[in-house]
């Protein structure tokens, strides 16, 4: 075998290995924080924990504590969190009826339900805020590429002019940039240039143009025709705005999921779009060869994707125990057994199915021209 195909065929192999340990490591830390949240957050309530699980199916490794034996089980796409009297039919002790998880009141349950969704956004806001703290990075309002033909061209923009301020107001981030330019609703704008160490003054009429958003959307909005540079600046920032700034990606990213999950209901996004484990163990490759810094902020985004989905009301998700909850609270009366039953049955077969569609998309990335490979 030539000395190529060795080398070849040695990097491929690292590729995978470097996959599938990326890819534990984030379904791990991913799997274990939502697990906790419900863990503790049932411990500071009073509640009786026989189980604490990384994985489905038989043991692993275990060992057993107390009452509680903690465990990491052979599947590891997922977890669980076993409470004393989690199953109202169960026999409990007598001695821990007031420790049992339906002997509790609708607001404790609720709060434990809760704590595995927010222990993601929390996860996901301790990382961002984290990679914040090495500088957070931002484009400056620095014209890359002028476009021929379009305002800007006409009023005498260059490449590298540094544009200082929009109708008198200061910018420095191209994002204020374009924002001040997409809300002038064609106004002619007064832009204040830097251009070889001299300032200059420079008129520019946008012109309407139609574009697609991040989800594909046809939107109608204002240009002039430039793109921003190549550099990129880094901010520094204390550990209180690292901290604030985490937090509004957090948000945003919250936001970001809810308004995805919208349009592919809507159908405005592809259904085909839709990933599953292949696609998730590609993606944390990928971060994983670019660097620490991109695998966290991978985790950190997948986090807060793992908590809006457990927070729809489809039973078996954190999301259908509370609508039970509700359901108890307007009824005034735990929900039967066996509707409930019925009803995580329903929604097992959903998740199921909603997986499969998703592995199959995997695959069709995987098979089809051009598609990825690790």
């Amino acid at each position: 075998m030539g000395q190529g195909k060795i080398e070849g065929h040695l990097g491929r192999e690292k590729t995978v290995l470097t996959t599938i340990i990326s890819t534990i490591i984030v379904l791990g830390i991913l799997v274990f924080v939502h697990e906790l949240g419900h863990f503790l957050l049932a411990k500071r309530l009073g509640v009786g924990v026989l189980k604490f699980s990384l994985g489905f199916g038989p043991k692993l490794i275990g060992k057993k504590v107390g009452e509680t034996d903690y465990q990491i089980a052979v599947f590891p796409l997922g977890g669980f969190v076993k409470l004393i009297g989690e199953n109202p039919e169960e026999e409990v002790k007598e001695e821990d009826r007031h420790r049992s998880y339906s002997a509790q009141p609708i607001w404790k349950r609720a709060l434990i339900v809760s704590a595995g969704p927010f222990f993601n956004f929390f996860l996901a806001a301790v990382l961002f805020s984290g990679v914040n703290l090495f500088g957070i990075p931002y484009y400056p309002s620095k014209v890359g590429e002028v476009s021929p033909g379009l305002p800007a061209e006409a009023a005498g923009l260059k490449k590298g002019d540094a544009i200082l301020s929009v109708d008198g107001v200061d910018v420095s981030r191209w994002e204020e940039l374009s924002k001040m330019i997409r809300s002038s609703k064609g106004k002619e704008i007064v832009l204040k240039v830097k251009r070889n160490g001299e300032i200059l003054e420079i008129r520019a009429t946008p012109k309407p143009s139609t574009q697609r958003n991040i989800f594909g959307e046809r939107i109608e909005t204002f240009v002039i025709g430039i793109t921003p540079s190549d550099e990129i600046l880094i901010q520094r920032v204390g550990p209180f705005g690292a901290i604030g700034k985490g937090l509004a990606q957090t948000a945003y990213g919250i936001q970001l999921t809810v308004v995805t999950i919208v349009k592919l209901i809507e159908r405005v996004i592809p259904a085909k779009t839709i990933g599953g484990p292949i696609l998730i163990a590609q993606l944390a490759g990928e971060q994983a060869k670019r660097g620490l810094l991109s695998l966290i902020l991978f985790t950190a985004i997948l986090s807060i994707n793992l908590g809006v989905i457990n927070l729809f009301p489809i039973p078996v998700l954190d999301g259908g125990h509370f609508l039970f909850l509700a359901l108890e609270a307007v009824l005034r009366r735990p929900i039967s057994i066996k509707k409930m039953e019925i009803a995580q049955q329903i929604g097992l077969i959903f998740i199921i199915l909603l997986m499969l569609f998703a592995f199959y998309n995997d695959l069709i990335r995987i098979f089809s021209p051009g598609g990825f490979s690790f």
